[in-house]
């Protein structure tokens, strides 16, 4: 299977963002990770030493992008401080705020051949992208997956997270039936394909994975799902009344859309 995006795929989408200007884009390579912020400036630093020092003992060319999603702490500084001098580590702007409106950005000023995003406090490994970038020359998407056979909970969520996220679940599987987890902050991408589908896109908040997982099926575009290893880090962004509401809102509207 070519890595490659089907060109009917690429061709026949209707565009919804504007066109990125060309100063605003970074320089092409093989692997590009990015990593949605908002107020991370205490779980980031680790995560960014682990991730480079990850990245530069590999063979492919590679970079770390951090989104800033309206940071109000010390997030872009110490992202402006973190040098390596063979992974570039960059800092995009987001005004737009959720995750989903950070991931769009990311993706959308990328020219690489492959990218990803993951979450800010390393919940999975880095070392993931072992089993991920090999899949990558067989599949245009490789998805983690918490909740597949195979996948292993190192640290698990307090109770009420573990319920809502059943529920999540339970729901997004209207939407994507087949799925094990759509929320798992570890997804990967053939560049062509994830630069076509953010165009599509319009949900700005968590249940961006639930749609951005449904465009691609829609496009004809086969999903790999594999299983991680994950751990429930502690100051997570994510706040159950007022996202989980507005996530439990989208995927309604999602769900409406495929049968109207």
């Amino acid at each position: 299977m070519a890595t490659t995006t089907p060109k009917a795929a690429l061709t026949n989408t209707t565009r919804r963002e504007p066109d990125i200007p060309a100063a605003l884009l970074r320089p092409a390579c093989h692997l590009e990770v990015l990593i949605p912020a908002r107020d991370e400036a205490r779980r980031l630093p680790d995560t960014l030493v682990h991730t480079v020092r990850y990245l530069e003992k590999q063979p492919y060319s590679s970079s770390v992008v951090v989104i800033d999603n309206g940071s109000v702490d010390q997030t872009s500084d110490l992202v402006a401080r973190t040098r390596s001098g063979r992974v570039p580590v960059h800092l995009t702007g987001c005004a737009r705020r959720g995750k989903g409106a950070a991931v769009r950005r990311g993706f959308l000023t990328s020219q690489a051949r492959f990218v990803g995003y993951m979450d800010a406090d390393l919940a999975t490994p880095i070392e993931t992208l072992d089993i991920v970038v090999p899949l990558l020359g067989d599949f245009w998407a490789v998805v983690g997956s918490r909740h597949t056979s195979g996948a292993t909970l190192a640290s698990r969520q307090p109770a009420h997270r573990a319920v809502s996220g059943m529920v999540f679940r339970a729901m997004a599987s209207r939407v994507v039936p087949g799925f094990a987890d759509t929320q798992c902050g570890f997804k990967f991408f053939a560049g062509d394909l994830a630069r076509t589908v953010a165009r599509q896109l319009r949900i700005d908040g968590f249940a961006f994975d639930v749609e951005l997982l449904r465009a691609i099926i829609d496009m004809g575009v086969p999903v790999k799902e594999i299983p991680v290893v994950w751990s429930d880090k502690e100051g997570s962004t994510l706040r159950a009344g007022r996202d989980g509401g507005r996530a439990v809102a989208d995927l309604l509207r999602l769900a409406y859309r495929r049968t109207a």
